[in-house]
């Protein structure tokens, strides 16, 4: 069963989210802000992490530029944003920093479950 690592603050996004990717199949995880998610990104090695940019103590910028620096994580871990964030220039900042996808909030929820599953099946 593929491991995702949801990190966002709002407890009615992370509800929907896990309840939501729980019923098609995935093991979830839950951080609350990006301290804990570069903590439980190390210890879990998630195969997905859905992402909030504007979080408390370590925002989702950092979480991305820690996990690119990371040996094992920046190979195997793909990143979603999920963010209320909506300039151009924060997509292409999130897309530089080696997230695969910027899903502006709010968002759709069959929208962000095709692009995990696409994500995380393997090329046919």
């Amino acid at each position: 069963m593929k491991k995702i690592l949801l990190v966002d603050d709002e407890p009615n996004i992370i509800m929907a989210l896990e309840y939501t990717l729980r019923k098609n199949n995935y093991n979830i995880f839950i951080a609350r802000d990006g301290e804990e998610a570069i903590l439980l990104s190390e210890k879990l090695q998630p195969d997905l992490i859905i992402l909030d940019i504007m979080m408390p103590k370590v925002d989702g910028y950092e979480v991305l530029e820690y996990l690119r620096q990371h040996e094992t994580l920046k190979y195997t871990t793909q990143t979603i944003i999920i963010s209320a964030k909506q300039k151009e220039t924060d997509v292409q900042k999130a897309l530089s920093l080696g997230a695969k996808e910027y899903i502006k909030k709010p968002f759709s929820m069959k929208k962000l479950l095709n692009t995990v599953t696409d994500l995380l099946t393997p090329n046919q």
